[in-house]
């Protein structure tokens, strides 16, 4: 048995070195639109897109090396979708404080969980919750991956008020390259082809290159952008007022609950969840994902936590540390080959999302549908995490109805003290988000 092979027990986990390597790649390839997206949206809060893309690659790489070396598990770390908006659009914005100072709201929230987690209560609360809302949060991530796929490839698009989304139009050369790449890959999935969804995802962008549906890269390598404009500008003064208290709960939440969202649905999906539906030891990847945002947070960026596009990687066979390793070092890479690597068009990617989503939503059927006080908060829950397009919303809803489903039938007992206090702190995020 190699070293490697021993460090992430690869063996045990019914993988193999090379399968690991295709699960890393898969998952980078379907989460690098993040190295463009990431600083497109901060750059609306102030933040110079270029020192912003350095900061985004660096606290994903750190991020995703911690998840792979220290809590050895196939997941990756990146800055989240959702936090980034609601910082750039809400906070700075509408709300009018600085990226600074919002960036120190980041990284107090990142400062409350290591402690948090180092304390043991964030693994606590973990295992507070009830295993329905667990597959819940599974089902809904995919549900949510999907709709992002959809999106993405065009053949769902904008509606109007009322019919808030409708199909796009399939005579655009990119949405009918997109639903050819989506057969492409359930193609490949059927036979069971290794690597079917990454060799999905590059033969689709190859032919958008060939057929001019989207630039091809012009060139191969670039230089990083220096972070001197935007490392330790954190504003914590700023951050530390009663006026910004709403927002770091609000931060504070979101990453919360995302994060166990993620974790823990991601975990149901590669069966790494033991006989009572917890994550063993949790707290390892609690703590990666904490270290990255306070990381993050001081290098220029926001809230970074366990990305949900890793379902992608655990499909194409990842179960180990090394998947996320080797997801790290493609990240890396971006820094000098960024071009190439962030030419792949949504269109090609989308499909994988459209395909991984429906692969977890099939965690729906562990939920017990004749017991309505475990289905209602269940479905509440799945529900809302796409079509809010916010998990957080979902997620702490599911935990407020839970409790009240539980008391209403009786079975007050069945709920965990910690799930009080999660349904306490769910109701104080209604409470004081930030409707704008």
């Amino acid at each position: 048995m190699s070293f490697i092979d021993q460090y992430f027990q690869i063996s045990a986990r019914q993988s193999t070195v090379g399968r690991e390597i295709i699960a890393g790649l898969t998952t980078f390839v379907t989460l690098a639109y993040i190295v463009i997206v990431n600083p497109a949206i901060l750059s609306a809060a102030g933040i110079p897109k270029g020192p912003s893309t350095t900061a985004t690659i660096l606290s994903a790489v750190f991020g995703t090396l911690i998840m792979g070396l220290y809590a050895r598990r196939p997941f990756a770390v990146a800055p989240y979708m959702g936090e980034n908006a609601f910082i750039a659009f809400t906070v700075v914005k509408v709300m009018g404080h600085t990226w600074q100072t919002a960036l120190g709201a980041v990284f107090i929230g990142g400062i409350l969980f290591v402690i948090l987690t180092i304390s043991g209560t964030r693994g606590w609360l973990a295992k507070a919750i009830p295993v329905s809302l667990k597959y819940a949060f599974g089902a809904g991530i995919g549900l949510f991956l999907t709709l992002i796929g959809l999106v993405d490839t065009g053949i769902v698009t904008l509606g109007i008020p009322g019919a808030p989304v409708k199909v796009g139009i399939l005579s655009q050369p990119s949405v009918g390259l997109a639903i050819a790449g989506f057969l492409a890959i359930a193609l490949l999935l059927n036979k069971k082809i290794p690597g079917g969804i990454l060799l999905g995802i590059l033969g689709t962008a190859v032919a958008g290159w060939f057929f001019g549906i989207s630039p091809a890269p012009k060139e191969i390598f670039s230089t990083p952008a220096p972070l001197t404009e935007i490392w330790f500008k954190i504003d914590l003064k700023g951050a530390l007022t009663w006026g910004f208290f709403s927002v770091i709960l609000t931060v504070f939440i979101m990453d919360f609950v995302d994060t166990m969202a993620a974790l823990i649905g991601l975990g149901a999906k590669a069966n790494l969840l033991d006989e009572d539906g917890n994550l063993p030891d949790i707290d390892k990847p609690l703590l990666a994902d904490a270290l990255a945002t306070v990381v993050g947070a001081l290098l220029g960026t926001t809230t970074t936590g366990t990305f949900i596009e890793s379902a992608a990687g655990i499909e194409a066979g990842g179960r180990t540390g090394l998947t996320a390793v080797v997801t790290a070092a493609a990240l890396l890479l971006c820094l000098f080959f960024a071009p190439v690597l962030t030419a792949i068009p949504a269109y090609a990617y989308g499909p994988a999302l459209i395909i991984v989503g429906g692969m977890m939503l099939s965690l729906v059927a562990k939920i017990d549908f004749g017991d309505y006080s475990e289905w209602i908060p269940a479905f509440i829950t799945i529900a809302l995490m796409s079509f809010t397009y916010n998990l957080g919303i979902g997620i702490t809803a599911g935990f407020i109805i839970y409790p009240i489903m539980k008391i209403g039938s009786g079975q007050i007992r069945q709920i965990h003290p910690g799930m009080w206090l999660l349904a306490a702190v769910s109701l104080l995020f209604y409470i004081f988000y930030p409707y704008h």
